[in-house]
Protein backbone atom coordinates (compact mmCIF):
# COMPACT_ATOMS: atom_id res chain seq x y z
CA UNK A 1 0.00 0.00 0.00
CA UNK A 2 1.29 3.58 -0.73
CA UNK A 3 1.35 6.11 2.13
CA UNK A 4 -2.21 7.73 1.18
CA UNK A 5 -4.14 4.86 3.20
CA UNK A 6 -3.25 2.01 6.10
CA UNK A 7 -5.72 -0.86 6.64
CA UNK A 8 -7.16 -2.27 9.40
CA UNK A 9 -7.18 -5.86 8.72
CA UNK A 10 -7.65 -6.46 12.23
CA UNK A 11 -11.25 -4.60 12.37
CA UNK A 12 -13.29 -8.06 11.59
CA UNK A 13 -11.57 -9.55 14.68
CA UNK A 14 -12.45 -6.80 17.12
CA UNK A 15 -16.12 -6.00 15.89
CA UNK A 16 -17.29 -8.51 13.59
CA UNK A 17 -17.44 -5.93 10.98
CA UNK A 18 -14.46 -5.18 7.85
CA UNK A 19 -13.60 -1.75 6.90
CA UNK A 20 -15.52 -0.90 4.19
CA UNK A 21 -14.12 1.37 1.50
CA UNK A 22 -15.77 5.03 1.00
CA UNK A 23 -15.05 5.73 -2.40
CA UNK A 24 -16.28 9.47 -2.58
CA UNK A 25 -13.37 12.33 -2.52
CA UNK A 26 -10.64 9.15 -3.35
CA UNK A 27 -9.26 8.63 -6.89
CA UNK A 28 -10.08 5.84 -8.98
CA UNK A 29 -6.38 4.67 -8.58
CA UNK A 30 -6.54 4.70 -4.81
CA UNK A 31 -9.82 2.71 -4.84
CA UNK A 32 -8.13 0.71 -6.82
CA UNK A 33 -4.96 -0.07 -4.88
CA UNK A 34 -7.18 0.07 -1.52
CA UNK A 35 -9.83 -2.64 -2.81
CA UNK A 36 -6.98 -5.00 -4.29
CA UNK A 37 -4.78 -4.88 -1.08
CA UNK A 38 -7.81 -5.70 0.73
CA UNK A 39 -8.26 -8.49 -1.35
CA UNK A 40 -4.51 -9.35 -1.17
CA UNK A 41 -3.93 -9.43 2.49
CA UNK A 42 -7.53 -9.88 4.12
CA UNK A 43 -10.07 -12.80 4.23
CA UNK A 44 -12.97 -10.66 5.10
CA UNK A 45 -15.77 -9.26 2.96
CA UNK A 46 -15.13 -6.35 1.34
CA UNK A 47 -17.01 -3.53 0.48
CA UNK A 48 -16.99 -0.45 -1.53
CA UNK A 49 -19.51 2.37 -1.02
CA UNK A 50 -20.00 5.49 -2.79
CA UNK A 51 -18.02 4.86 -6.11
CA UNK A 52 -18.64 6.81 -9.00
CA UNK A 53 -19.43 5.54 -12.75
CA UNK A 54 -15.31 5.85 -13.44
CA UNK A 55 -14.86 4.02 -10.02
CA UNK A 56 -17.59 1.56 -10.37
CA UNK A 57 -15.93 0.32 -13.68
CA UNK A 58 -12.20 0.29 -12.58
CA UNK A 59 -13.37 -2.05 -9.39
CA UNK A 60 -16.08 -4.03 -11.39
CA UNK A 61 -12.59 -5.47 -13.40
CA UNK A 62 -11.87 -6.47 -10.22
CA UNK A 63 -14.47 -9.23 -10.32
CA UNK A 64 -16.97 -8.00 -7.73
CA UNK A 65 -19.45 -10.45 -6.33
CA UNK A 66 -22.26 -8.40 -7.00
CA UNK A 67 -22.49 -4.50 -7.37
CA UNK A 68 -25.66 -1.76 -7.37
CA UNK A 69 -25.82 2.08 -8.38
CA UNK A 70 -22.37 2.90 -6.20
CA UNK A 71 -21.59 -0.13 -4.37
CA UNK A 72 -19.78 -3.21 -4.95
CA UNK A 73 -18.40 -6.06 -2.56
CA UNK A 74 -16.11 -8.74 -2.99
CA UNK A 75 -15.84 -12.29 -1.09
CA UNK A 76 -19.60 -12.33 0.88
CA UNK A 77 -19.53 -14.01 4.31
CA UNK A 78 -21.39 -17.01 4.54
CA UNK A 79 -25.23 -17.12 4.54
CA UNK A 80 -25.83 -16.66 8.63
CA UNK A 81 -29.69 -17.69 8.32
CA UNK A 82 -30.55 -14.13 9.47
CA UNK A 83 -33.37 -12.33 7.66
CA UNK A 84 -33.70 -8.56 6.86
CA UNK A 85 -36.79 -7.13 5.38
CA UNK A 86 -35.59 -3.85 3.55
CA UNK A 87 -38.58 -1.70 2.97
CA UNK A 88 -38.25 1.43 0.54
CA UNK A 89 -41.16 4.36 0.43
CA UNK A 90 -40.18 5.10 -2.64
CA UNK A 91 -37.95 4.54 -6.14
CA UNK A 92 -35.85 7.50 -5.85
CA UNK A 93 -34.76 5.64 -2.40
CA UNK A 94 -33.33 2.85 -4.03
CA UNK A 95 -29.70 4.12 -4.41
CA UNK A 96 -29.71 4.01 -0.60
CA UNK A 97 -31.44 0.77 -0.38
CA UNK A 98 -29.16 -0.80 -2.55
CA UNK A 99 -26.13 0.37 -0.70
CA UNK A 100 -27.54 -1.19 2.33
CA UNK A 101 -28.51 -4.68 1.01
CA UNK A 102 -25.44 -4.92 -0.76
CA UNK A 103 -23.64 -4.23 3.03
CA UNK A 104 -25.84 -6.69 4.20
CA UNK A 105 -25.58 -9.72 1.74
CA UNK A 106 -21.51 -8.96 2.34
CA UNK A 107 -21.97 -9.86 5.76
CA UNK A 108 -23.74 -13.03 4.79
CA UNK A 109 -27.49 -11.78 5.75
CA UNK A 110 -30.52 -12.57 3.27
CA UNK A 111 -32.36 -9.76 2.44
CA UNK A 112 -36.00 -9.79 1.09
CA UNK A 113 -36.72 -5.99 -0.74
CA UNK A 114 -40.48 -3.91 -0.57
CA UNK A 115 -39.64 -1.47 -2.75
CA UNK A 116 -42.07 1.57 -3.58
CA UNK A 117 -44.58 1.29 -0.95
CA UNK A 118 -44.57 4.57 0.75
CA UNK A 119 -47.51 6.34 2.85
CA UNK A 120 -48.93 8.28 0.00
CA UNK A 121 -50.26 4.92 -1.10
CA UNK A 122 -51.03 3.29 2.20
CA UNK A 123 -52.90 0.15 0.86
CA UNK A 124 -49.35 -0.66 -0.90
CA UNK A 125 -47.13 -0.88 2.45
CA UNK A 126 -50.15 -2.81 4.21
CA UNK A 127 -50.15 -5.78 1.22
CA UNK A 128 -46.48 -6.17 2.34
CA UNK A 129 -46.89 -6.35 6.38
CA UNK A 130 -47.51 -9.46 6.24
CA UNK A 131 -44.04 -10.67 4.37
CA UNK A 132 -42.44 -9.08 7.03
CA UNK A 133 -42.91 -11.71 9.76
CA UNK A 134 -40.18 -13.79 9.27
CA UNK A 135 -37.83 -11.16 9.36
CA UNK A 136 -35.36 -10.75 12.18
CA UNK A 137 -34.85 -6.85 11.39
CA UNK A 138 -36.47 -4.66 9.60
CA UNK A 139 -34.37 -1.96 7.57
CA UNK A 140 -37.23 1.36 6.47
CA UNK A 141 -36.12 3.64 4.31
CA UNK A 142 -37.96 6.97 3.47
CA UNK A 143 -37.40 10.67 1.81
CA UNK A 144 -40.16 13.57 1.79
CA UNK A 145 -41.18 13.66 5.26
CA UNK A 146 -40.06 10.56 6.47
CA UNK A 147 -43.45 8.66 7.81
CA UNK A 148 -42.76 5.04 6.70
CA UNK A 149 -40.60 4.25 9.67
CA UNK A 150 -43.38 5.25 12.36
CA UNK A 151 -46.30 3.78 10.10
CA UNK A 152 -44.20 0.28 10.31
CA UNK A 153 -43.16 0.81 13.89
CA UNK A 154 -46.97 1.13 15.25
CA UNK A 155 -47.74 -1.84 13.08
CA UNK A 156 -44.72 -4.36 13.37
CA UNK A 157 -42.89 -5.66 16.82
CA UNK A 158 -39.76 -6.46 14.83
CA UNK A 159 -36.21 -4.37 15.69
CA UNK A 160 -36.53 -1.34 13.03
CA UNK A 161 -33.70 0.64 11.86
CA UNK A 162 -34.79 4.14 10.05
CA UNK A 163 -33.31 5.35 7.33
CA UNK A 164 -34.10 9.01 5.75
CA UNK A 165 -33.04 10.02 2.37
CA UNK A 166 -31.93 13.55 1.13
CA UNK A 167 -35.05 12.53 -1.10
CA UNK A 168 -37.91 15.06 -1.61
CA UNK A 169 -39.38 18.04 -2.68
CA UNK A 170 -40.35 21.76 -1.00
CA UNK A 171 -39.00 21.85 2.32
CA UNK A 172 -37.42 18.22 2.29
CA UNK A 173 -33.96 20.13 2.80
CA UNK A 174 -32.11 17.50 1.33
CA UNK A 175 -33.19 14.72 3.78
CA UNK A 176 -32.99 17.44 7.10
CA UNK A 177 -36.98 16.95 7.38
CA UNK A 178 -36.81 13.25 6.58
CA UNK A 179 -34.55 12.78 9.56
CA UNK A 180 -36.23 15.54 12.10
CA UNK A 181 -39.54 13.64 11.45
CA UNK A 182 -37.80 10.26 12.31
CA UNK A 183 -36.24 11.29 15.40
CA UNK A 184 -39.24 12.62 16.48
CA UNK A 185 -41.62 9.77 15.98
CA UNK A 186 -44.22 9.03 18.18
CA UNK A 187 -43.25 5.17 17.41
CA UNK A 188 -41.53 3.75 20.44
CA UNK A 189 -37.98 1.87 20.09
CA UNK A 190 -37.03 3.22 16.47
CA UNK A 191 -33.46 3.38 15.50
CA UNK A 192 -32.00 6.40 13.33
CA UNK A 193 -29.12 6.52 11.65
CA UNK A 194 -27.86 9.42 9.57
CA UNK A 195 -29.40 10.73 5.99
CA UNK A 196 -28.93 8.27 3.11
CA UNK A 197 -26.58 6.18 5.37
CA UNK A 198 -27.56 2.86 4.23
CA UNK A 199 -24.08 1.40 5.00
CA UNK A 200 -24.42 1.99 8.35
CA UNK A 201 -27.98 0.90 8.52
CA UNK A 202 -26.53 -2.56 7.76
CA UNK A 203 -24.40 -1.97 9.88
CA UNK A 204 -26.66 -1.75 12.70
CA UNK A 205 -28.57 -4.12 11.71
CA UNK A 206 -25.54 -6.75 11.75
CA UNK A 207 -25.04 -5.92 15.36
CA UNK A 208 -28.08 -5.99 15.79
CA UNK A 209 -28.51 -9.82 14.47
CA UNK A 210 -25.14 -11.04 15.73
CA UNK A 211 -26.49 -10.18 19.41
CA UNK A 212 -29.83 -12.09 18.80
CA UNK A 213 -27.74 -15.12 17.26
CA UNK A 214 -25.39 -15.59 20.24
CA UNK A 215 -28.34 -15.50 22.38
CA UNK A 216 -30.08 -18.44 20.42
CA UNK A 217 -26.74 -20.19 20.70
Amino acid sequence: MGPDARLDLDRSGRIDLPEAVYCLSKTTAQCVEIVGSMLAEGEDAVIATRASAAQRTALAALSPDAHGASTLIWRPRPPTGAAVALVAAGTSDLPVAEECRLTLEALGHRVTMAVDVGVAGLHRLLDVVPTLEDADVVVAVAGMEGALPTVLGGLIPHPLIAVPTSVGYGAAFEGQTALASMMTSCAPGIAVVGIDNGYGAACAAHRILRTVRSDER
